[in-house]
């Protein structure tokens, strides 16, 4: 709706902002927002993905969290310890010694 309206990018962002601090999206109500970008328009969904928004921050950061662990893996398969990995990665010791039972 925010797309279509076609509001200047000040408004657009105090909107949006508005919404990801009091209005945020439980998981089911993120997947049926996903289901309606998928809908629209080429223009119209690359506008919306535009958006600041905490679903794109969240997979950033879970992202993130896969390398760390990916480059965790790579270190313990040379043994190094697990203190340096940790150092390294910013992952804790039980996640570390998880991925170590992986192997």
């Amino acid at each position: 709706m925010l797309v279509k309206m076609e509001l200047n990018p000040a408004k657009t962002e105090l909107i949006n902002g508005f919404f990801e601090t009091y209005l945020k999206l439980n998981e089911s109500e993120e997947k049926c927002l996903m289901e309606e970008i998928k809908q629209l328009d080429k223009d119209e969904a690359e506008q919306v993905l535009k958006l600041p928004n905490s679903w794109r921050e969240k997979g950033i950061q879970e992202g993130e969290l896969e390398a760390q662990k990916k480059i965790a893996l790579n270190l313990l398969k040379e043994g190094l310890p697990i203190e340096l990995i940790s150092r390294a990665t910013n992952l804790d010791y039980a996640e570390i010694e998880e991925l170590r039972g992986r192997l």
